[in-house]
């Protein structure tokens, strides 16, 4: 059953992101399905609607998943990245081509960061999602099925 955020608890998942990314507001509505899928709805449905719908057929989703949370962190998929990239400012760590073409094939990136949190990735003005930097690598979160294929067959 999907639960429509009241402003109290989306204020909540603004403020994980304002301290994580710099990210000041959503552009529409936050849905959570379960206890960590976020979606992001910007219809024109009214809650009300929302709800009469959910009653006369299952509603699996609704919008556009974008985050997940993790505890005290939100974790941006491709789509949060891309949907919220002219507000993203913070933790942004960009990368080259060569990286780019290993994250996307779903590697880690043996870099040394400095930090220990989830970082936007950025690869020329492209944002590819988060992921999570630790003292030797960046983890990488890309979905099996939206890895690129390793061309060394």
């Amino acid at each position: 059953m999907i639960q429509i955020l009241n402003p109290r608890e989306q204020y909540e998942i603004v403020k994980f992101l304002r301290e994580q990314f710099g990210v000041e507001k959503i552009p529409g509505r936050i849905m959570k399905l379960g206890e960590e899928k976020l979606f992001l709805f910007t219809g024109d449905a009214t809650d009300e609607e929302i709800k009469k719908i959910e009653g006369l057929v299952p509603v699996e989703r609704l919008g556009v998943y974008f985050a997940k949370l993790i505890r005290n962190d939100v974790k941006l998929n491709i789509e949060g990245t891309q949907a919220l990239k002219n507000q993203i400012k913070k933790n942004i760590f960009e990368i080259d081509e060569e990286q780019a073409t290993k994250w996307m094939q779903g590697q880690e990136l043996n870099i040394k960061t400095g930090k220990k949190n989830f970082l936007v990735i950025k690869y020329k003005d492209n944002f590819l999602g988060c992921g999570k930097a630790s003292e030797e690598k960046i983890g990488n979160f890309v979905p099996k099925m939206r890895r690129l294929k390793s061309r060394n067959y």
